[in-house]
């Protein structure tokens, strides 16, 4: 069985078991959360799909870990002209967290 829930404005598709990165929250390591946000849950033919969530559907999880991605470099310059050359640079922060049970 699989769910697409709703996070940190981004949609996932997850599965029992499953390891996701997510966008960060406020939880510890080995804490569990609960995501009530449930777009659809279902497998094959036996699909429920919410307008916009599923009616009582959960998903529950434990967080694995908190941590920062890779550092993404942005370097904006304009050829000819030596002053206008910006170099920035950001990490962005995540949770990894482990999918367990999916109720509908």
């Amino acid at each position: 069985m699989y769910a697409v829930i709703k996070t940190g404005g981004k949609q996932y598709r997850v599965r029992e078991g499953q390891t996701l990165r997510i966008e960060s929250l406020n939880a510890e390591a080995g804490d569990a959360i609960e995501f009530n946000e449930v777009l659809m849950v279902g497998e094959g033919a036996d699909v429920k799909v919410g307008a916009p969530l599923v009616e009582g559907a959960k998903v529950a999880a434990v967080v694995e870990s908190n941590g920062r991605g890779k550092k993404v470099t942005i370097i904006k310059f304009r050829r000819r002209k030596n002053r206008s050359k910006t170099k920035q640079g950001h990490r962005q922060n995540y949770t990894e967290v482990k999918i367990g049970k999916i109720s509908a």
